[in-house]
């Protein structure tokens, strides 16, 4: 069934447990993200990036999401992550996207504000979700990420100011593949979620260890992003299906939605902390 992020994130937030954000880029991905939601019958956020475009459009994805998200039986938030451009996300929210990150973390805190409530207003017309992120989650090939991180004193002003649905806060973690194993400020992810009952977001999740995952829920992350362990995963499908001889895209297929639905399902059972 098609939900917004109120919807699965509130009862995260209240139950302690989390929610993942599994972008797929197409069927096979779409097959293997969904399937494991179905057998774990927990709520799914699925979706894509901005970045992640240039391979498959806003269009295509809607028309191949969105009726998938519908007939699920289980809850599922259908997506579109660091929209970079306000035209963007408005068009993913025409296209019938339930939620949308607007993406405005490297501006000034006073643009932030400004143009995350602008959208919140936007998005709420629709029926659907606003994600902000406050601080800034950078590369894993960047410099140190400390001095990026969310300002405590600054969240609880920023999310009642803006209306956002949830909020994507820096606290050591960073997109892609991690060079080096990240330092989780647990202690600020406590500060921040104390003053709000905002579900908070955690970006970058691919590459932390379980505990890091446990710690960060229990610390009060309601949402964490994956798409490198997916991906990466998609790939050994590929692998593994040439080893076994195939030679079709039609051979691959199974071998590529079973990895990801593997991905997917490890990380579904690790966030509902049971």
């Amino acid at each position: 069934m098609l939900v917004n992020l109120n919807d699965v994130l509130r009862p995260a937030r209240a139950g302690k447990y989390g929610v993942g954000l599994f972008n797929a880029v197409n069927l096979e991905m779409a097959k293997g993200v969904l399937q494991a939601a179905e057998e774990n019958q927990c709520p799914v956020i699925i979706g894509t990036a901005e970045v992640l475009l240039n391979t498959a459009t806003l269009e295509e994805t809607a028309d191949m999401l969105l009726p998938m998200a519908k007939r699920a039986s289980v809850p599922v938030v259908l997506h579109f992550d660091h929209g970079l451009t306000h035209d963007l996300c408005v068009k993913a929210l025409e296209l019938g996207f339930t939620s949308v990150m607007y993406d405005c973390s490297t501006d000034t805190y006073e643009n932030n504000l400004k143009k995350v409530k602008e959208m919140a207003d936007i998005a709420h017309g629709y029926g659907a979700t606003l994600e902000a992120e406050l601080g800034h989650v950078g590369e894993a090939a960047g410099h140190d990420p400390s001095a990026f991180y969310t300002d405590p004193a600054q969240a609880l002003e920023f999310v009642q100011h803006t209306g956002c649905d949830a909020l994507a806060i820096a606290v050591g973690t960073a997109h892609g593949a991690y060079k080096f194993p990240p330092k989780l400020d647990f202690a600020r992810i406590e500060t921040i979620a104390a003053q709000m009952d905002t579900p908070l977001v955690l970006h970058g999740g691919s590459g932390l260890t379980d505990e890091d995952f446990r710690h960060a829920i229990a610390s009060g992350i309601s949402k964490i992003n994956i798409f490198t362990d997916i991906n990466v995963a998609y790939a050994e499908g590929a692998k593994k299906a040439l080893a076994a001889g195939a030679v079709s895209a039609t051979d691959m297929f199974p071998y590529l939605v079973a990895a990801v639905k593997e991905a997917t399902d490890k990380k579904m059972k690790l966030f509902s902390m049971k």
